[in-house]
């Protein structure tokens, strides 16, 4: 089953938050497909990509750039893994009825949207019921992230 990880925004918003995330993916030799809510979120996302840190670079694409197969990253709103990506993350809501072909799910959601909020607590128990290993981290006051609760599949 897919370990999938809940990442609570609330003192940093998915712009700090996915970059840094996204780069940890590719130094563990991963592929990552971000979904998003709308086309317009996906060009932001990926315009940001190129201007989130001073010196930093993360290669990555979209619809509007083509060849998925080359991108390690992906952006998109299509629920469907183009460019081969063994990690996935799940931003402003989008959902995934192809959780089970990734490694890893990273759930992203605004802790300050209480409808955003209310929503990852129905994803995260579907994804329980389902037998997925779920992990649920927040941020502290010196803005670490901290798990906050994990749930282990049965017979794991």
């Amino acid at each position: 089953m897919t370990e999938i990880a809940f990442y609570h925004l609330e003192k940093s918003p998915l712009e700090r938050v996915l970059p840094k995330l996204l780069e940890k993916t590719l130094a563990a030799g991963k592929r990552a497909l971000v979904l998003a809510g709308s086309e317009g979120r996906v060009e932001a996302l990926a315009g940001h990509l190129w201007t989130y840190e001073e010196g930093s670079w993360l290669p990555h694409g979209t619809a509007k750039d083509g060849s998925p197969e080359e991108q390690p990253v992906w952006l998109a709103t299509k629920d469907e893994n183009a460019n081969d990506a063994q990690f996935l993350f799940l931003t402003d809501g989008a959902q995934s009825g192809a959780v089970d072909g990734f490694e890893r799910c990273f759930e992203l959601f605004d802790g300050g949207d209480l409808e955003a909020v209310n929503a990852a607590r129905g994803r995260w128990k579907a994804y329980a019921d389902a037998g997925h290993d779920l992990t649920y981290w927040r941020q502290g006051d010196d803005g670490r992230w901290e798990l906050s609760s994990h749930v282990q599949k049965a017979g794991a």
